[in-house]
């Protein structure tokens, strides 16, 4: 049976279920490695339900999600964001969020979440795409090496009142390709 990906961009009616995968996705990658305390006080500030409505209804927040049957598998948040002193690209986008739940990990959902992002980063004007990914977290590391990120700094990260190290990672926004010449 093939399983159907669908990228579509996020609306306000999306918020609890965004707030609820967040939170989720967040606790999957990082709660292993940090203090109960510190994970509940960055998702209380960055996850809640508000927070998510918020971000979806700014004009300057591009939030795709990714479902598959009608079950949000993850999402994708672009912004202009602070750019760090290490960006240097023409016409920078941070992509801000970017999580897949772990029973959609390997199976292409990041693949074609990241061709959606490139696209909504190109048509907003962005050639330049940066992130920032802990230092500690291998597995997002690899798959944006793949996709031609490439490390050139680093920035402090608070996670609750641990500052952690994320690394910046750049790379340029490829054309995307138009259906009538593909």
């Amino acid at each position: 049976m093939t399983m159907r990906i669908v990228i579509r961009p996020g609306v306000a009616s999306n918020a609890t279920a965004l707030a609820e995968l967040a939170a989720r996705t967040f606790c999957e990658t990082f709660a292993a490695d940090n203090t109960p305390e510190n994970m509940a006080i960055h998702i209380d500030d960055a996850y809640a339900t508000h927070q998510q409505e918020k971000g979806v209804v700014d004009p300057d927040i591009t939030t795709l999600l990714a479902e598959i049957d009608g079950e949000l598998a993850g999402f994708a948040q672009l912004r202009p964001g602070v750019l760090p002193e290490c960006v240097t690209g023409q016409a920078p986008l941070e992509l801000w969020r970017f999580y897949i739940s772990k029973p959609w990990h390997g199976r292409g959902v990041a693949q074609s979440l990241m061709r959606s992002v490139e696209s909504a980063a190109y048509h907003r004007g962005g050639r330049t795409l940066w992130l920032g990914v802990w230092e500690r977290n291998e597995r997002a590391k690899a798959f944006y090496s793949r996709n031609g990120f490439v490390d050139v700094g680093s920035h402090v990260f608070m996670l609750g009142t641990d500052a952690q190290t994320d690394r910046i990672l750049v790379r340029q926004i490829p054309t995307p390709i138009s259906k009538d010449t593909a």
